[in-house]
């Protein structure tokens, strides 16, 4: 039954390539565009990583080559369905591990990892609502697009190893300064490592590194 259900999930779902491997986009789910591009263009990874919002877990497959172990999450789970048999076809699912939850939720309290990854909702919404459609979680970040990004640079230095590293995708539409300003509160070193210009906005890849020893 679960082989019939995944080859219906493959037939309708959309294909994409890139870097050499196969990825399958189901609806619902978001599809890979600049922002992932960025992250997968300075994906140099070893060791532990997780994969916050990972989508069809395109990230995750391509750090899979190198890392030790990857932990990917998502809001969604048509997302986390996506990552599970992506990671399945492309042959790394030994090394992925999958949770559906909201950031760090699903993530035990000691777990630490080398890298942490997240393409994050960014785009600003004014719509006010109370609730959203599982594939605005990909995109959507509150009224000034800082909602989920604000949340997890408040959670997420603790999950990071000494001389650990974070890459996060945002927008210029969402205040990219103030992201680095509360990194480096948090006393991480925070600074923007690459840019593409799209259409009305820039996006940017910022990385904070954790320098301390403990």
């Amino acid at each position: 039954m679960k082989r019939d259900c995944d080859e219906e999930y493959l037939r309708s779902a959309k294909k994409i390539r890139f870097a050499g491997r196969v990825f399958y986009i189901f609806d619902y789910v978001y599809e890979p565009a600049e922002d992932t591009f960025l992250i997968a263009k300075h994906l140099k990874v070893d060791g532990f990583i997780l994969d916050v919002g990972t989508g069809c877990g395109i990230l995750s497959v391509l750090a899979a080559s190198k890392a030790k172990h990857i932990v990917a999450v998502d809001i969604n789970p048509y997302a986390a369905r996506c990552a599970k048999i992506n990671a399945e076809v492309n042959g790394v699912s030994d090394k992925i591990d999958i949770f559906i939850g909201d950031l760090f939720n699903p993530i035990h309290e000691n777990l630490t990892f080398d890298t942490i990854l997240f393409n994050a909702p960014y785009l600003p919404d004014e719509k006010r609502k109370e609730s959203k459609s599982l594939i605005e979680y990909a995109w959507s970040g509150g009224k000034d697009g800082r909602e989920v990004i604000d949340r997890f640079i408040q959670q997420a230095p603790k999950y990071l190893k000494p001389y650990g590293r974070i890459l996060l995708v945002q927008s210029s539409l969402s205040d990219v300064e103030k992201t680095i300003r509360e990194f480096r509160k948090r006393r991480l070193q925070a600074r923007i490592i690459d840019e593409e210009k799209i259409f009305f906005e820039t996006i940017s890849l910022i990385e904070a590194l954790n320098l301390r020893k403990f």
